[in-house]
Order: structure tokens, then sequence, then C-alpha cells
């Protein structure tokens, strides 16, 4: 369920591990080096503070951790939150908060815009972050129904409505005169031809059209192909000022390369367009990033909707001092309920193109 880059790290001894996990909850909480000293607690009288000490100097030697200077604390490096992470297990979100975020959903469920706005205020207030989601968008749009209505006697405006709930108008001047009940019987038979289909595979359909039909067609083809060009979408933001409010974020030059990505617009493809791997939930810690403004932070990727039909993205962005095991459950929860809700935004419709992109991808493997 949940990626990320394991690197080099190997299975650490018991009490290595339990050390190691120590560090980074005292250091997530506190945000300061952790003494060798202040781990003792967690050992009461099982071990030595020599044996601690020890245990801390080998971490140290093999990357898990790291000292600002000698005789500072230890600090989790990008390797030991990385440990950290892929050794966490049952990781599920509180039902207290199971049943908020269900109750705040029930109330917009029917409003696109407002539960995206939610995804982001809630992913933003329950862990303290900067919090991106995206729109849930098909791989390629598609046509679920037309629609045509006179305006004059050689003009009408055709309608096109396409899964997920977007419209797109346009003018249509014909050659001949053209009445509504006309329009009406040429807006059914194109929508029962073509609905499900993407705009490429419109053009590619055979069928018998009048001339009028193949205008129509083709205005709705180019409209669709046109849709499926536009790469940026602006994203729901929330939490920027919760995340520069952590002291990781007082060096200026890291707080401006942030805010030149939200200002450029680019943000949301800086987070996800290079880690499209198909998993539901990614940790990206550091280094790990490709974007150099992001190696100092971590972030909990979700990908959330319907494979094939319409999918988005939300994520949570922080330093790598993060709460990882709430972060991935928040994260999580978060893109359970709204692929529940892509799933009832899409309908029955959603299960023909399912079908319709298996019988494709059956014959383009030649199955």
């Amino acid at each position: 369920m949940i990626s990320g880059t394991l690197g080099n790290s190997k299975v650490l001894s018991a009490r290595a591990d339990r050390v190691l996990k120590t560090i980074v909850d005292k250091y997530v909480s506190k945000a300061q080096p952790v003494p060798s000293q202040s781990l003792m607690g967690e050992f009461e009288l099982e071990v030595s503070s020599a044996t601690i000490r020890n245990e801390v100097a080998r971490l140290e030697q093999e990357g898990y951790v790291t000292r600002p200077h000698l005789s500072a604390g230890s600090i989790p490096s990008d390797k030991g939150y990385r440990y950290y992470v892929a050794s966490l297990k049952g990781i599920e979100l509180p039902m207290s908060e199971q049943c908020l975020i269900s109750h705040l959903f029930y109330q917009v469920r029917d409003d696109l815009e407002a539960w995206l706005r939610l995804s982001a205020t809630l992913l933003a207030r329950l862990l303290g972050n900067m919090a991106v989601v995206s729109l849930p968008r098909p791989p390629k749009c598609r046509l679920m129904l037309v629609e045509i209505l006179s305006i004059h006697e050689n003009q009408a405006l055709l309608v096109i409505i396409l899964y997920g709930g977007r419209i797109r108008e346009q003018l249509v001047n014909f050659e001949n005169p053209i009445s509504q009940v006309m329009l009406s019987a040429m807006a059914a038979k194109l929508s029962h031809f073509y609905s499900g289909l993407a705009g490429s595979q419109i053009l590619d359909k055979e069928a018998e059209l009048s001339p009028a039909e193949k205008q129509v067609i083709s205005i709705i083809a180019r409209t669709m192909q046109a849709e499926d060009e536009q790469v940026y979408q602006e994203p729901y933001l929330d939490g920027i000022h919760l995340m520069l409010s952590q002291p990781e974020f007082a060096l200026s030059e890291r707080v401006r390369g942030l805010l030149e990505l939200v200002e450029h617009r680019s943000l949301l493809n800086a987070i996800v367009s290079s880690r499209a791997t198909g998993k539901k939930i990614q940790v990206v810690i550091g280094h790990e990033n490709r974007v150099a403004v992001f190696q100092g932070c971590s972030v909990v990727i979700g990908l959330y909707g319907l494979q094939n039909i319409a999918v988005g993205n939300l994520a949570v962005v922080g330093p790598t001092r993060m709460a990882y095991a709430h972060s991935i459950a928040v994260v999580s929860y978060l893109t359970a309920v709204l692929s529940e809700l892509v799933t009832e935004l899409y309908g029955r419709g959603a299960g023909e193109v399912l079908d319709r992109d298996e019988a494709d991808n059956r014959g383009n493997n030649g199955i």
C-alpha cells in the first residue's frame, strides 16, 4: 500500500530498531536533537547508558542519524526516516477522526468543488502542514451526452457534457436552417453513437452521418482533444502558513523556492508528476524528491478515484520531521473517501467505460 525508496537500509537488530524509532519519535515531537541519556527512560534498567551510546554511535556510522556537532544529540537522517516509515504497520486513523471526516463530507457530497476544498482544509488542519489536492481528471475526457439548442434558423448552441460533470459549449452555424425538433433528434443520435468515447475514438468510429451531423461531431472531437491538452490544473491549497511557521522553514531561500512554485503554477506538477507509480500511497523523504526545493521536505501523496476513468492526487508537504504514521493514516482515509465520491459522481457509466477500455486493451495486446 505504501511505496517509497528503501535505499541501502537493512534490517536492524531489535535494540537498534528501538533506539532509532525512539530518536525519530522524540525529534518529531520536540524538533531538538535527542541526547543519548534521554533514551534511557525507554529501556528502564534493561541496558546500560554505555550500551545506548554504542547503539547510537553505530546508527550514526551507518547513516541512520546525524549530529549537528560532536557534543549535540542525534537527528534522524533521510535514511533513518525511510527505515522508520518502512517499519510502520497497521496504520489506521482513530475512529473519532474517521467519524468527523465522514460527517463533514456527508454535508458536501453533492458538490465537487466543496469536497475538494474540504479535503485540503482537513489535511492542513489535522497535520499542520501544507495540503495540495487536484481535481479528479480522466486520462482522456469522454463524452457523456450531447444537447443542441436552437438560437436562430441556422445557428445553435452545442452543449457537450463530459464524464465527471464538465460541460463545454460551442456555437454552431449550419449551412441550412434546422428546427429544434431536428436538432433534438440529432443530439439523441450522436449521444447514442458516441457516449463513453474519447475524442480520438469519436473520429475513428464509422457511422452514417448527415453533413450537419458530421459538422457537429467534428466540433465535439476538437473540443475534447483541446480539453485533453490542458496540462495544468489549479490545485486546491491550504496550510502554507502552517508549514512555513515550523523551524525548518526559517531559511528564506527554502521559503522563496516554495513560494515561486506556487506563483508559477508548477507546485502540483513538482509534487506529483514525477511520482506517478500507480501506488495508492507514496512517501517521499528529503533527497528522494527530484525537485531541489523539496529536498528538505517530506511528501505523503495519495492517489484517489477510478483507474482509467478519473483520478486525482492529494498530498501533504512538510519538513522531514513529520508525524509519518498520522500523515499516512489521514491521507489514506481521505483517498478512500474521495474515491467513493468519484465513483458516485461518475455513476453507472463508469462501468461501461471500464468494460470498453478493457476490450480496447485486449485488442491492443493481441489477446
